[in-house]
């Protein structure tokens, strides 16, 4: 059996359990006229997503305030309705104090392979941001480039799970600051209080309304309008085998990425305003 066979009732896992699709359409009620006013938001190709369980790959844009995971929930929920959350995988730090409880009621999980496994063969739709913390600081001279740092295991959980890849790509996000640096020296320099915060990177950037930024103080996002797009599905096992080159495999969907991410970059007219 696969896992687009299975329906979320047939199992009990524990973090995917604890979604509440009451309090996520109250939440996306409130966001949604937010997200599609300030940002001018929209999702593409929705029409091409796969029923049952689907893994998301996305590349991450935005910063500390990143809107990618809203953006896409609000537009998949408001396309097809309540019955099949949408899962993302989330850093620990998330998840810690009273907040914690209000996101993974929401769909946000910590992130690991079990589960990822578990929401998957659930029959969940999980967001992956493989590039994580090193995409979204990406500079703002390498806004439209995918980047996921040579991070793969996306392409390993797709398989183990037996579900689809949707390749997903969002442009926006990065013009809502100046995006100077990563910081990997900055962090490199800073040594055991870095490793303290599971990072590698000190972002350093310029907005409104502080100016310079390393991380603090945080500055407002520009109104960018944020646009994302879903791209058909890839079935890991009928494109490259029971037992492919997994770093053949995660070229193909950069790739395709990539050339998406251009064809939307084609369309912006002016940084912003879209």
């Amino acid at each position: 059996m696969s896992a687009t066979d299975i329906t979320p009732s047939e199992i009990t896992p524990s973090e995917i359990t604890k979604w509440d699709p009451a309090l996520t359409e109250r939440v996306m009620g409130v966001l949604r006229p937010f997200l599609k006013g300030y940002h001018r938001a929209e999702v593409r190709g929705l029409e091409t997503f796969p029923a049952g369980g689907a893994l998301v790959v996305s590349n991450h844009s935005g910063g500390l305030l990143a809107m990618d995971v809203p953006v896409f929930a609000s537009g998949f929920y408001e396309h097809f309705g309540y019955d099949r959350p949408v899962y993302t995988l989330s850093h620990d730090m998330l998840m810690v104090g009273p907040s914690g409880t209000f996101f993974k009621k929401t769909g946000f999980i910590p992130a690991n392979h079990e589960n990822a496994d578990e929401a998957l063969r659930s029959g969940g739709v999980v967001v992956v941001f493989p590039g994580g913390d090193y995409d979204v600081y990406r500079p703002t001279l390498s806004a439209n480039k995918i980047d996921f740092s040579g991070r793969t295991g996306y392409v390993r959980a797709a398989l183990n799970n037996g579900v689809p890849i949707v390749p997903t790509v969002s442009i926006g996000g990065q013009e809502s600051q100046l995006f100077l640096t990563r910081g990997t020296e900055i962090a490199k320099a800073l040594g055991p209080i870095a490793r303290a915060f599971r990072t590698k990177i000190l972002p350093v950037s310029f907005g409104f309304p502080f100016g310079l930024s390393v991380v603090l103080p945080v500055n407002v996002p520009l109104p960018t309008k944020i646009t994302m797009q879903t791209l058909p599905p890839i079935d890991v096992a009928a494109e490259f085998g029971e037992d492919p080159d997994i770093d053949e495999v995660d070229a193909h969907v950069r790739r395709v990425m990539q050339r998406a991410l251009d064809e939307l970059a084609s369309e912006r007219r002016l940084p912003v305003l879209g």
